[in-house]
């Protein structure tokens, strides 16, 4: 159903002798707080609302976010362009938002290696599903004569994923009405596909809701992993070689339910992806990956005994401290709203619920949910789409990230002989935390769940660590590199073949606002560095004030330089826990950054 309404490779391996060991990292904070935003476009327009994708669509260094809307009758779907300062602005010209049509699951990925992002948008109740073309600067051209925009289908979601590793990103689509068979499409090149019409992976017939592109046995290709309702066991393709052959043994293909949703990530940092499977009306489930397609159910968590309606799920390192946590959405079958679930990871291979911040205390009918650092502070926020209830469409959520005193690294990278926008993408690192050495992993996707797409930046929180040892890119072309010594709390550029480029808002090639304002580390004990970046020399003051916006102290009140210019606030240690803010002012220009003095 649409709905529940009423109706490592052996590159690699050489330099990881010692292999991976599941160790225990203590938590550097009981909990990780979010602000609600409640004044902007994005949660301020309400809709049947479905997908949640983060994505930068016009290339300037500032992650988009599009949410698509599913009413029967058919609703335009929704895209926010970041304005670079913490707000966004709605796009209401063009083809992508006009659509009209009844729309579920969005997978972002550059379909022709032009440099940009690309959209597909899936459709249910039998209607065509929709392929949108960018040019760069986000305006879109809607592609109406290739297969996958005319084998209609019940379409619930899709994935961009390079499954022969030619270069080209290949598309599946999960339908669960109809015929219910899945749909693949070969990108052949120059816009142009093939469907597939022969396999298991295509001719099975499910309730299939969800599709994941990963590499389940790190041999360097792209498997297939469907999630299936209505108490159906789910689905494993593994991939040799560009053909699938159907997996049926083990827990994790032979223990169906009312699957919704399904998200990959290595919990347990021992170097492989494991699965979160989100279940309706009943508890969720969460499979750790044991090696050549051996998947051990876990069974005592709190995340697999919290009940719930679940639909959607993302993986995120929300507090930096060096492993991944879990947020999972709720909704349906009740008369009322719903809790989500906020899970923070122990570092140990257990979950603590979180229950006293913003995602996890709202009440609500949540469907996608995705993660995405869209202030880029360095650390990952979340948006959440939101179903009409009573007949009545809600509007969408946002949740900014607190932040905390832990580091962190943020990498955009750029395929060369593999497909452009890395999709498959193992990135490992290896950093000091707390005095253990820790390997990391994110392996670049463009579905991260049911209706969900986290940006595509991998992002790594280091805890305490100022730098990464290693970072080792593993790209589907099969080629391997290598980078030593990397500083923390900085975005990098990743391109195929060569190595690390740092880079700064300054360095975008659209700027978005005339001034952008940052203060790190925060939380802050003692002294903290402001960054205020500006698109030219002129006249500014700066001033710290408390939360009374009351004026503590002037920091600056001169001429800024173009670009980046920093300011060290050595007087914060001296003050009182609790919130404040700094105020960059020019030109009739306002900008600011809260900040939060700990103990």
């Amino acid at each position: 159903m649409k709905e529940k309404t009423a109706s490592a490779n052996q590159q690699f391996g050489a330099l990881l002798i010692m292999g991976f060991v599941l160790i225990t990292i203590p938590q550097l904070s009981p909990a990780q707080t979010f602000t609600k935003v409640i004044a902007d476009p994005l949660v301020n327009t309400p809709g049947d609302s479905r997908s949640v994708n983060w994505v930068d669509a016009n290339g300037d260094g500032y992650i988009d976010c599009m949410i698509t809307n599913g009413l029967a009758g058919g609703q335009n779907n929704f895209l926010y362009l970041n304005n670079g300062n913490g707000t966004f602005a709605a796009v209401t010209n063009d083809t992508i938002v006009k659509d009209s049509k009844p729309s579920d699951g969005a997978t972002w990925a550059d379909m022709d290696n032009d440099g940009d992002l690309d959209c597909f948008v899936v459709n249910w109740y039998n209607i065509n599903n929709m392929m949108y073309s960018n040019d760069g600067n986000a305006n879109f051209t809607q592609v109406s004569a290739q297969p996958p925009v005319t084998d209609l289908g019940y379409s619930e979601t899709a994935s961009w994923g390079d499954y022969d590793n030619d270069g080209l990103v290949d598309l599946y689509v999960a339908n669960s009405a109809g015929a219910k068979k899945n749909f693949l499409y070969h990108n052949d090149g120059s816009g142009v596909f093939t469907k597939i019409t022969v396999g298991t992976a295509v001719n099975d017939a499910f309730d299939s809701r969800c599709a994941n592109w990963t590499d389940m046995d790190n041999d360097g290709d792209l498997d297939l992993f469907v999630a299936n309702e209505a108490n159906q066991h789910e689905n494993i393709y593994r991939n040799d070689s560009g053909t699938f052959v159907k997996i049926t043994t083990g827990a994790l293909v032979t223990d169906g339910g009312k699957t919704m949703s399904s998200s990959w990530g290595d919990y347990d940092n021992d170097g492989d992806m494991d699965v979160f499977l989100a279940n309706d009306q009943g508890n969720d489930a969460l499979f750790r990956n044991d090696g050549n397609f051996t998947f051990v159910k876990m069974s005592a968590d709190t995340v697999c005994n919290s009940g719930g309606n679940s639909f959607s799920s993302a993986w995120s390192d929300i507090d930096n401290d060096g492993d991944i946590d879990l947020f999972v959405t709720n909704s349906f079958w009740s008369a009322g709203l719903h809790n989500n679930f906020l899970f923070l990871n122990n570092g140990n291979g257990t979950f603590t619920r979180v229950n006293n911040t913003a995602p996890a205390t709202d009440l609500d009918w949540s469907y996608g949910c995705a993660f995405g650092d869209y202030n880029n502070d360095g650390f990952e926020d979340l948006a959440v789409a939101t179903c009409r209830f009573g007949g009545v469409d809600r509007p969408d959520l946002l949740y900014q990230n607190d932040g905390n005193s832990n580091h962190w690294i943020t990498i955009n990278l750029t395929g060369v002989a593999s497909n452009k926008s890395a999709i498959g993408t193992k990135v490992r690192l290896k950093a000091t935390i707390n005095g253990i050495p820790v390997w990391q992993m994110r392996e670049i996707s463009a579905q991260t769940s049911a209706c969900g797409q986290n940006d595509l930046r991998a992002h790594f929180g280091l805890g305490d660590a100022t730098v990464a040892d290693t970072i080792i890119f593993e790209w589907p072309s099969g080629a391997t590199d290598i980078c030593t010594n990397i500083n923390a709390n900085t975005f990098y550029n990743q391109t195929e073949g060569q190595c690390l480029v740092p880079v700064t808002v300054a360095d975008n090639q659209i700027p978005k606002t005339k001034l952008q304002i940052n203060a790190f580390p925060n939380p802050a004990s003692h002294e903290l560095t402001v960054s205020v970046y500006s698109d030219k020399h002129r006249a500014a003051t700066i001033d710290l004030l408390d939360s009374s916006s009351r004026l503590l102290k002037t920091i600056f009140d001169g001429m800024l330089n173009r670009g980046e210019n920093k300011f060290k606030i050595t007087e914060f240690k001296n003050l009182a826990t609790g919130n404040y803010m700094v105020v960059c002012e020019s030109e009739g220009e306002k900008v600011f950054v809260k900040l939060v003095k700990a103990d």
